[in-house]
């Protein structure tokens, strides 16, 4: 077996599980993810791997979209780890949707570990033209 030796790992690994604990219920790690307008519609792309679909909770309350979930274990039983990298816990993330986005009609689909919601914006915020009418019709000012 062939093993790299990296004197600084091993205190990134502490360093970063110090400073960056998986999370808890109580208090959640933040989730990555991308944000950009496409068209007529806002996308948020989530990374999630290793996530199983049914624990992904999602929720919209009041303009709040909130992310939640789970990464536990992939092994059952007792297992004698040889490496552990990929952090596990509760994982969150809440985004302030403005009034332009059409909260009631949000797609969401969760593949190849990235959840990616695509939120329609509102028909009120969308660019139209406003037409302009004009009186043809000339009227002469007149003093007395």
């Amino acid at each position: 077996m062939l093993m790299r030796t990296d004197p600084f790992r091993e205190l990134d690994r502490l360093t970063q599980q110090f400073f960056q604990p998986a999370g808890t219920w109580t208090r959640p790690a933040s989730i990555p993810m991308d944000a950009y307008r496409d068209g007529d519609h806002f996308v948020v792309h989530f990374d999630l791997p290793g996530v199983d679909p049914q624990a992904v909770e999602l929720d919209v309350e009041r303009n709040v979209l909130t992310v939640k979930v789970e990464r536990r274990p992939a092994h059952k039983g007792e297992v004698q780890m040889q490496v552990s990298e990929r952090p596990l816990g509760v994982f969150s993330r809440q985004l302030f949707l403005g009034d332009t986005l059409d909260t009631e009609h949000i797609d969401a689909a969760y593949a190849n570990g990235v959840l990616t919601l695509r939120i329609p914006i509102a028909e009120r915020a969308k660019p139209r033209k406003i037409e302009i009418s004009a009186d043809t019709e000339q009227k002469q000012i007149t003093t007395s």
